[in-house]
């Protein structure tokens, strides 16, 4: 029997974030509360400045609230050393970046793979799913390729495949459609739907007007705070 919230992931209540800026203290996130459950594709938007960095730092373990409280697939932050929070993105959290961040020394196989090869799974079996994930992304011919060589939508989709080698509750991506042409734009908005079908957890930043019509639900951030949700 699933335990009542089981399918939430994602769990804001009342987060605020401030830095200090010389003497200045700046609040990036002013008393946010939110929700992301499994089978999710949301998109968060706003203007530069808006908040939405802050809110993926703290959703990806990469960053710590300076006051309410967060639960990242059950677990609160808080509670981690840096060691654990560490452990809890690798397994947990798929990123996919703004710019892809593949690494050009390494073939396309070698990037996908290398989350398993930081949990020192074995070689067979982190090559055989990364196999099979290049398979799903329709990149298994570019499986020996090296990144400079690939498309800007070949790029995005083996950050994708990347993201997806641990299994991860809740995929992250940055602006996964801002350097792509429409036809690529649709098969990375159709992948993100059917990971969000499959029963992850997707969050979205997104400038992008057609990715932001593709997502289940919106949520608007303005002056650090979420100012609308839409579905």
């Amino acid at each position: 029997m699933t335990a009542p919230g089981a399918d939430v992931v994602v769990d804001f209540r009342n987060v605020g974030k401030s830095y200090c800026n010389g003497a200045a203290a700046v609040q990036a996130l002013r008393s946010v509360s939110m929700q992301i459950r499994r089978g999710e594709l949301v998109a968060l938007v706003g203007k530069s400045g808006s908040g939405k960095s802050t809110l993926v730092n703290l959703t990806g373990l990469l960053d710590r609230a300076s006051s309410g409280s967060i639960r990242i697939c059950g677990v609160n932050p808080d509670q981690l050393s840096a060691d654990a929070a560490a452990r809890l993105r690798n397994r947990k959290i798929g990123f996919v970046f703004q710019g892809c961040h593949l690494l050009p020394d390494r073939t396309v196989i070698e990037n996908v793979e290398l989350p398993l090869v930081y949990q020192r799974g074995p070689r067979k079996m982190r090559r055989a799913r990364a196999f099979d994930l290049l398979d799903r992304m329709r990149l298994t011919h570019r499986a020996r390729a090296y990144p400079p060589i690939l498309s800007g939508g070949e790029k995005q989709r083996a950050a994708i495949a990347r993201a997806l080698i641990t299994d991860p509750d809740l995929v992250i991506a940055d602006e996964p459609t801002a350097a792509l042409d429409p036809e690529n734009s649709e098969i990375v908005l159709n992948i993100f739907k059917s990971l969000a079908d499959q029963g992850r957890a997707v969050l979205m930043v997104t400038h992008d007007p057609v990715a932001e019509r593709a997502a289940g639900r919106v949520i608007r951030l303005d002056r650090g705070r979420i100012r609308a949700e839409a579905e």
